[in-house]
């Protein structure tokens, strides 16, 4: 141990409150010094080559117009409102003339069911994606179509934009004969980001699968991959790629897409609808309000991970659904199905090309197997018990036929709670091998569970942290999860594999934030989650070298805050608010027979006083938040009566209330009225601290009473406690993990410094021999900094360092993540 003197006590907490974390103390002294100390001669935690990850779901429009490099958008004019209320099957195209699209027996194929029936001097121009067909002066671009025409025709194919062309026109003969492909390929004569493609026709034509890719996709494959997107994941050296999802596996129907399923539109993903040839793979609903072509599908996935060096791990549908829909489906004919397609898709991965299979593997172009090791049944199931009992038949026929494959079970949707409880006692007692959990948690969460899995069992399951983020994508997020990859990292023994999520944004389509890489239809930019990501994936080293470091004392000091009623996607309305303290003294009371003065209005919906309640009629709005009291309120009971009058969920009641971005609440049938919780958001980002299933009825008037007690709160509904929390732990703003790469005989040294003040710290190697030079890798910026298109504050900065020795003093800025390679002698 450094014979330093190292100051703490009260000094630490202004430590923390300089960063905002917890309230500073009057008189508070300030102090910015720490201790490491290494233990180069124990062993710690083997870390695998796979460890981190990255998880590729197709939201946000990750695929079409993302991912995948195909830049005409409804290209087989199959949208419909059974993606997204506002489609038709004409989204995106212009028709001049005459044209309609047709469903009938003149299709192309059985599963591609519309075409685009264009009449004699007519055309049709697609609008792309964003702002429209981005093209690049100088690089090609390959147009083809499927088309007939009955009595012949030439198609004349142009590349413009508002102030003209961007490309020599093509002519395209079709002659008289049935469907067929024709292609022409464009060179880009300007660049522009608002190109249109526009098919015009001599004659009545029938087309279908109108496409342009850019000739330079990801290593030039064809029906390939945008190659800025693709080369931002290989740049992280991700040790597996999670695929297809998330929501869109576990949702929607489990019928095939057939005559006899009617061509069932919402469907989950399965992967049998997305190989072979595109123009003959089926079109589905998005879980995420637009459609999936699968031009984008499981071939595709596997050549990435190969391409990247990365082990492919899929995940397949369990026939319980989840994301709000929560169903077991009982049909003992369609889990068999889902069963062999399962081993179907080992065959397709894995198996000799003799094989049914791997014989389709080998004709789409692969005849080498893909060497698939790992595959997930179901995603964040909220019925474990049903859940896990189909889990079991998918488990026994893969261990059966295939035993040298890992089969991946969930524990549901959050990270605690009686769901998650249940599934893991279930995941134990069947002695599976590896649990996948998920969550997305306020910074404030992250810097207080460092410790998480210090406590898990090193002989049950192994965990796969699947999907996990702070709720934003500012310095401040990439900090708070950098300090909790520190513990990932010194728990590796526990967790085998991490992926941040999800992994992409289009910054025109989002339907959920924060996200690793956002891009348009030109451009694509590192947010400061992917730079933390990336420092850690590529400094990962093979073993954890044990170490320690000074810490922060626990929280004291009571819980504060006004109280909030709110709802979410619901009508309700609220009665007799009564607040108290600890003494019963009256702090607040409201029968709502007057006004509402007493309350502010900060949330979004439509308040009112109706028949002496205070009611909220908006069922669209989220987060209708009023508030009323004192945000230094401590030690109180808040007491009113609650009744859902319509909508999705339940109702919301806040405590603890600071801001509209700092409060807790208590979440009474959310998750469209499928579980309750109580939510802590801290700047806005929620952390769940416990959850229950459950549900609000309809014209039900419930008692909700909250007392608060120092840092302890325990709720109770019509007269039956329901929880209790107590909220002390500290938000760590220091963290570090010290591992050891082998093939290069460096330490590496990772401090997380997630505060506004340089932390001076001393660090002591434990009497390893070292060389005299670190190479240091930082990032440092401002907490509330963002990557943007055009400005990138958060990025990594090499130097050296040299003044390492066994014992030496080393300071980490304010705001930062740094890495220190020290060379071992």
């Amino acid at each position: 141990m450094s014979r330093t003197r190292w100051r703490y006590g009260i000094a630490a907490t202004a430590l923390l409150a300089a960063a905002g974390l917890v309230p500073a103390p009057a008189h508070a002294e300030d102090a910015t010094d720490y201790a490491i100390t290494v233990d180069p001669t124990a062993k710690g935690a083997k870390i695998d080559d796979t460890m981190y990850g990255v998880f590729f779901e197709d939201i946000n429009r990750a695929a079409d117009g993302g991912l995948y490099a195909e830049l005409v958008q409804n290209r087989s004019f199959e949208y419909s409102t059974d993606d997204n209320t506002s489609y038709t099957p004409l989204t995106s195209w212009t028709v001049d003339g005459t044209g309609r699209v047709v469903n009938d027996d003149g299709r192309l194929n059985t599963r591609n069911r519309n075409y685009l029936s264009l009449g004699a001097g007519s055309s049709v121009t697609n609008a792309g994606y964003n702002t429209g067909i981005s093209v690049e002066k100088g690089k090609r671009y390959d147009f083809s179509v499927w088309a007939r025409a009955a009595a012949g025709t030439t198609l004349t194919v142009t590349l413009q934009d508002a102030d003209g062309s961007l490309a020599t026109a093509r002519r395209v003969a079709v002659p008289q004969r049935g469907w067929a492909k024709y292609r022409a390929t464009f060179t880009a004569t300007r660049t522009s980001s608002a190109g249109r493609l526009t098919v015009g026709s001599d004659a009545a034509a029938a087309l279908d699968m109108v496409s342009l890719f850019p000739r330079d996709t990801y290593r030039n494959e064809p029906n390939g991959l945008r190659k800025d997107l693709a080369e931002k994941i290989e740049a992280l050296h991700p040790g597996f790629v999670r695929f297809p999802g998330g929501c869109l596996v576990n949702t929607g129907s489990m019928a095939d897409y057939s005559e006899a399923s009617g061509y069932q539109r919402k469907r989950s993903y399965q992967w049998k609808d997305t190989v072979g040839p595109v123009e003959e793979r089926a079109t589905n609903a998005n879980f995420w309000g637009y459609n999936q072509s699968y031009g984008l599908g499981y071939y595709e996935y596997f050549r990435l991970a190969e391409d990247i060096g990365a082990m492919p791990l899929p995940v397949v549908p369990a026939l319980v659904t989840g994301c709000g829909q929560d169903k077991a489906v009982d049909d003992e004919a369609l889990l068999k199905r889902h069963v062999q397609d399962t081993l179907d898709l080992i065959e397709f991965a894995n198996g000799p090309v003799t094989s049914e299979w791997g014989e389709k593997r080998a004709r789409m172009g692969h005849p080498k197997p893909f060497h698939l090791t790992h595959i997930e049944v179901g995603n964040e199931e909220n019925l474990p018990e049903a859940f896990f009992a189909r889990f079991k038949e998918f488990r026994a026929a893969i261990e059966a036929k295939y035993p040298g494959i890992t089969v991946v079970s969930n524990s549901g949707p959050d990270d605690a709670g009686t769901t998650f409880d249940t599934a893991w006692q279930l995941n134990r007692d069947a002695k599976v091998d590896m649990v996948d959990e998920h969550y997305y948690n306020s910074t404030q969460w992250f810097l207080q569970n460092n410790d998480r899995y210090d406590s898990y069992d090193r002989n049950g399951p192994k965990v796969f942290l699947g999907e996990y983020a702070s709720w934003g994508n500012a310095f401040k997020n990439g900090l708070a999860e950098a300090a909790y990859m520190t513990g990932l990292e010194r728990n590796a023994d526990v967790v085998e594999l991490a992926s941040y999520a999800p992994l992409f944004a289009n910054e025109d389509y989002v339907q959920w934030q924060p996200d690793l890489i956002w891009f348009n239809n030109h451009a694509a930019w590192n947010s400061a989650n992917y730079e933390v990501q990336k420092l850690f994936m590529n400094n990962v080293g093979d073993r954890v070298v044990p170490s320690t470091a000074t810490g922060t004392p626990s929280l004291n000091g009571p819980l504060t805050g006004a109280v909030g009623l709110s709802t979410w996607a619901t009508a309700a309305a609220y009665d007799d608010v009564r607040v108290t303290d600890a003494d019963g003294n009256e702090l607040l009371s409201d029968d709502f027979s007057g006004d509402a003065s007493q309350w502010t209005h900060t949330g979004g919906g439509s308040w009112s006083l109706q028949d002496g309640q205070y009611v909220q009629t908006d069922v669209a709005a989220e987060n209708t938040m009023v508030s009323a009291g004192d945000p230094n309120w401590h030690d109180y009971d808040l007491k009113v009566k609650a009744t859902k009058k319509s909508g999705k969920e339940g109702f919301l009641v806040a405590f603890g209330v600071k801001d509209t971005g700092n409060y807790y609440w208590w979440n009474l049938g959310g998750w469209n009225n499928t579980r309750s919780a109580v939510e802590q958001a801290v700047d806005g980002g929620k952390s769940t601290l416990i959850s229950k299933p459950g549900t609000i009825e309809t014209g039900r008037t419930y008692d909700i009473d909250v007392k608060v007690r120092g840092r302890q709160v325990t709720l109770y509904l019509d007269g039956q406690e329901w929880g209790s929390f107590t909220d002390d732990k500290p938000a760590e703003p220091f963290r570090q993990v010290v591992t050891r790469d082998k093939k290069t005989g460096d330490l590496i040294v990772k401090v997380v410094n997630a505060q506004a003040t340089a932390a001076r710290t001393a660090i002591d190697l434990g009497g390893a021999k070292v060389a005299s030079t670190a190479r240091v890798t930082t990032l440092s910026a401002d907490a509330n900094a963002v990557n943007t298109e055009t400005e990138t504050p958060v990025a990594p900065v090499r130097s050296t360092f040299d003044g390492v020795a066994g014992e030496f003093t080393y300071t980490f800025p304010a705001n930062s993540v740094t890495f220190l390679r020290i060379k071992q002698k």
